[in-house]
């Protein structure tokens, strides 16, 4: 910053003021937390001790760490964004805390120190995920052996299944079903009635579910309470880290993926769109646009005719009134058009419009999707492609509300039930803003995304530029889904689209600067300066609200994950152990600098902190 004194971090938190900051947050996906020497198992917990010195690093620096999503991944695909809406992922049970008195010692020292001895990724800098999926799972079962036969925490153990039954029950009957049937992924199951058992369609089916789930329940009775055992050990540990942060003022940001997994699919696919699947269209990442396979809720599931919330809507509610009760310092919405405008295709097919595909409530005109269009016909600008973002030109009042209904009535109505407000809600609307979604969150007030390297230098007017950056948003350089700003930076030099950038920097952040011209030079050939100018440029901005991804604070030159690839590189970096010792980018640099793009006259009427920034 360049150092991590409460002197340098109080320099810091009144640089953030004056430049009108409200919010400062890391971000960090719980799989990246690093570990302490002889305790790295293979996969990165905000509830292990290194997570609680990555809070002591973040007192008094940051107001909030956002994490990424917190549901069970499957065994063969690591991304977050595609685990459990309900169950937590049991991988972010720290196993060292299971060997101390508080837990009873369940877990022996031996088969802990035997997990990290033999994780492949010792000190790498990377999860093990597949070596740790594994391993973590026959620590817990030793664990859960040794819990039942013992009794303490019984009676809270009970008292969390019967809490939380309404999603438990669910999720640990899948997990005894894909014992039985051999795999994880139920639409391979060969017994059909397994693979409907919550979702029979006739009073044959649902006497036949009923006979089947009570022998499950009994035959993989042990299992079963096992899967609910974790899940309970995760909650308490995860009560005890915001505990722990919110000593240290810190608090936890929680992030909702699009996505339902196969877990959440087979237990709620009578609330699903049949033959339908939420993905992309063509963009910037995919020129066929990403085909996700994520299922699409039915509307008709979702709103009963009265605008009342329907069996789905019920359920949506439910998913986010527990992240807000668990995460008071909030929820980032990832992909904010899902739950507004989604763009949806048929299954087998490619998300692209000459393959049917469209936007769920904007497609007044296709024969499939007309039914649940919020647009009609006369709202639609026929020069262009359904996929184009001004496809829909016109909307009035009405219709905007119908378009923001999920919005108000679920998530907006979940934050208020839990003490929180809209100011809760981050919302993720990167890339694709359509006209209705643009609407909802101009009508809701609320807080988008302003990614300053995806800024397009030759529309002055682009909102990801500095310049055109409200106060009502979170800005950042990138997000998980981008390279470190530093590859950025190096991919700009001496390149006729990087003196675009360049040259929108000077005019932003140089106003009255006497010798632009030198300043381009330097920028378009030295990729240091660049970044550091790139950093400032989201400090000097209007936004209230910042956040940093974690290699981009603690320059890392690594990637986290590219979107549209696939691979064992995807998801597995973590800071490393030893990321006291980095080159952290100087933060007092890049606000004096920040500061000092406000004008002259704003960085003499605030000369006392831009003195201490620069001393």
């Amino acid at each position: 910053m360049g150092c991590d004194c409460k002197k340098c971090k109080k320099t810091v938190r009144e640089a953030l003021k004056t430049l009108g900051k409200d919010n400062f947050v890391l971000i960090m996906h719980g799989g990246s937390f690093p570990a302490k020497d002889g305790e790295d198992t293979g996969f990165g917990s905000m509830n292990s001790s290194a997570a609680k010195e990555i809070f002591d690093f973040s007192e008094g620096l940051f107001d909030a760490l956002q994490l990424g999503p917190a549901g069970k991944t499957k065994s063969s695909d690591s991304s977050p964004y595609t685990g459990t809406i309900f169950s937590g992922n049991p991988l972010f049970i720290d196993l060292k805390q299971l060997t101390t008195k508080e837990w009873n010692n369940i877990l022996s020292e031996d088969t802990y120190k035997k997990v990290v001895e033999n994780n492949p990724q010792q000190n790498k800098g990377r999860t093990a995920y597949s070596y740790i999926f594994n391993a973590q799972n026959e620590a817990l079962k030793e664990a859960w052996g040794n819990f039942k036969t013992g009794k303490k925490l019984h009676k809270e153990f009970d008292k969390f299944k019967k809490e939380n039954a309404f999603w438990l029950d669910n999720d640990s009957l899948y997990e005894a079903l894909s014992i039985d049937n051999g795999n994880d992924y139920w639409p391979i199951w060969n017994s059909e009635l397994d693979k409907n058992l919550l979702n029979p369609q006739s009073e044959e089916q649902k006497s036949e579910s009923e006979k089947r789930i009570a022998e499950i329940k009994e035959k993989y009775a042990d299992d079963i309470d096992f899967y609910k055992f974790c899940q309970f050990v995760l909650e308490r540990q995860l009560e005890e880290t915001k505990k722990y942060a919110k000593k240290r003022g810190l608090k936890m940001i929680a992030d909702r993926q699009v996505a339902f997994s196969d877990r959440d699919t087979w237990a709620y696919q009578s609330l699903f769109l049949k033959g339908w699947c939420l993905g992309c269209p063509p963009d910037y990442f995919s020129k066929d646009g990403q085909a996700w396979g994520f299922p699409v809720m039915d509307p008709e599931k979702m709103f009963n005719q009265d605008g009342t919330l329907g069996e789905g809507g019920i359920l949506m509610k439910n998913l986010y009134k527990k992240m807000f009760k668990e995460n008071p310092g909030g929820v980032r919405i990832d992909h904010i058009v899902g739950l507004i405008d989604p763009w949806v295709y048929k299954s087998g097919k490619k998300p692209m419009p000459e393959q049917g595909a469209g936007r769920l409530y904007s497609s007044p005109k296709h024969p499939e999707l007309s039914k649940y269009a919020i647009a009609g016909i006369n709202d639609i600008d026929e020069t262009l492609e359904p996929d184009k973002e001004k496809y829909i030109k016109t909307l009035n009042k009405d219709q905007i509300k119908k378009y923001g209904r999920l919005i108000e009535k679920v998530v907006i109505a979940a934050a208020k039930e839990c003490g929180l407000d809209k100011n809760a809600i981050v919302c993720e609307d990167l890339g694709t803003l359509t006209n209705p979604v643009d609407a909802v969150m101009k009508e809701y007030k609320l807080q988008g995304m302003r990614l300053t390297q995806f800024v397009k230098p030759e529309k002055p007017e682009h909102p990801y530029r500095c310049c055109n950056i409200e106060e009502n948003v979170w800005a950042m350089v990138g997000t998980h889904d981008n390279e470190p700003i530093s590859f950025w930076a190096k991919n700009m030099v001496e390149t006729e689209i990087g003196y675009l950038h360049v040259k929108n920097l000077v005019e932003d952040m140089f106003a009255e600067s006497d010798n632009k011209d030198e300043l381009i030079w330097n920028l378009t050939h030295d990729a240091e300066y660049l970044k550091k100018v790139k950093l400032a440029e989201m400090f000097a901005s209007k936004a209230k609200n910042i956040q940093i991804f974690f290699t981009d604070f603690f320059n890392i030159d690594d990637v986290y994950n590219k979107p549209g690839t696939s691979g064992d590189a995807n998801w597995s970096l973590r800071l490393p152990n030893n990321y006291l010792d980095l080159n952290k980018i100087n933060l007092k640099e890049i606000l004096a600098m920040a500061i000092r793009a406000r004008g002259s006259e704003f960085a003499k009427k605030h000369h006392k902190i831009l003195e201490k920034l620069e001393g």
